[in-house]
């Protein structure tokens, strides 16, 4: 049984998607409530993220949102969350994000969820952490991103270990079986593994 109780979901905060995106992460939200799952996130009632964070409650799972002043000023917020954390800055939004939650899940987003997956890969990568990383490749929106990764590995720039690091789930259903079912990696942090190829 895993010991997940709070998941972190990265997500776009647009309105303006193709349909199947806000579809895809309704299903997700809908399915992390109903498994037991709550959800932290970035505090918004926009996009892909409040798709997702609305089934979350509908479905008796709480929602924890964490937010940047500068964001929260803005008033894109929503009441609906059990806690809404107001950050200085995003640097210290995504910190208090990761020490909130057991597992990353990465749906479709811009630039700042590339941002906060990145770092929670990097972060996994040293030991800082050995929570599940998902990403959710809903329409083959990673498709491109996973084949950089794989180049970055290919040339050396990372170890082959590193493709351990994330799962790649093209289904909501995939993604909270993934969770359920996670077995943290031994991951190995010395100099050696780190630094030779």
């Amino acid at each position: 049984m895993t010991d997940i109780k709070r998941v972190c979901v990265f997500a776009s905060s647009c309105n303006f998607l193709d349909e199947p995106y806000y579809k895809a992460a309704s299903e997700f939200g809908d399915l992390l409530g109903k498994a037991g799952f709550d959800m932290v996130y970035g505090g918004s009632s926009l996009g892909l993220m409040w798709a997702c964070a609305e089934k979350v409650k509908e479905n008796g799972s709480q929602i924890i949102g964490v937010m940047p002043e500068k964001l929260h000023n803005m008033g894109v917020f929503t009441d609906e969350c059990v806690e809404l954390f107001v950050t200085p800055c995003m640097r210290s939004r995504k910190a208090k994000m990761d020490e909130l939650s057991d597992a990353v899940v990465a749906l479709p987003g811009g630039f700042g969820t590339l941002e906060e997956l990145s770092e929670m890969i990097v972060q996994k990568q040293l030991g800082y952490n050995n929570k599940p990383i998902v990403l959710l490749n809903t329409n083959g929106f990673y498709d491109k991103l996973v084949e950089f990764f794989d180049e970055i590995i290919s040339q050396k720039f990372a170890g082959e270990a590193s493709g351990k690091l994330y799962y790649i789930a093209q289904t909501p259903v995939d993604a909270i079986e993934y969770l359920k079912n996670y077995i943290p990696e031994n991951i190995a942090v010395t100099k050696e593994h780190i630094y030779k190829r």
